[in-house]
């Protein structure tokens, strides 16, 4: 997949509204979602670690500080060096969060819930978890998962982030 789309796709799903920007709101709107997902509350440490990534990663990502960020300065920001050091510890962070036995690795439930929380069409969810269960153990590691996306992001073959970011219905989504 071509790079600018693939990150075009990403842009979609963190535009949790719609409106055409990422706002700060849209941002920190998955971070609630998957809270309430897991069925933590906000004192808990892992919610805590994850929202002070997320306020890492916004930070950065809205570096001129008004709020939002624009598909055009979201696709000249983001690319391998932004995911390896601003994405990765957000989406890790989030990751843990959904690992509710800590130990690096979610299962299918997991993964849905993690996703779909995030934004992604439940049916994207569950084909992006097939392709990375390349085992067929029913579990997926953080690793994995993070690779996935840096790897979609990166424009390169990521079955798993061709289903994840895909629009459309699964007939159309190609």
């Amino acid at each position: 997949m071509n790079g600018i789309v693939a990150k075009r796709l990403v842009f979609a799903v963190l535009d949790t509204d719609g409106d055409g920007v990422i706002s700060r709101d849209d941002y920190f709107t998955r971070i609630d979602r998957l809270t309430v997902a897991t069925g933590r509350g906000e004192e808990d440490p892992m919610v805590v670690h994850a929202r002070a990534a997320g306020e890492r990663a916004w930070a950065e990502m809205d570096a001129d500080g008004d709020g939002k960020m624009t598909e055009d300065e979201y696709l000249a920001w983001v690319g391998v060096e932004a995911f390896d050091n601003i994405c990765s510890p957000a989406l890790g962070a989030l990751f843990d969060l959904a690992d509710a036995d800590r130990d690096g690795i979610v299962n299918r439930p997991e993964f849905i819930m993690l996703r779909t929380a995030l934004g992604n069409p439940a049916i994207n969810a569950e084909a992006a978890f097939d392709a990375l269960d390349v085992d067929g153990d029913g579990r997926v590691s953080r690793h994995d998962y993070l690779m996935s996306i840096r790897t979609h992001i990166a424009g390169k073959d990521s079955p798993a982030g061709a289903v994840l970011y895909r629009t459309g219905t699964p007939e159309t989504a190609g």
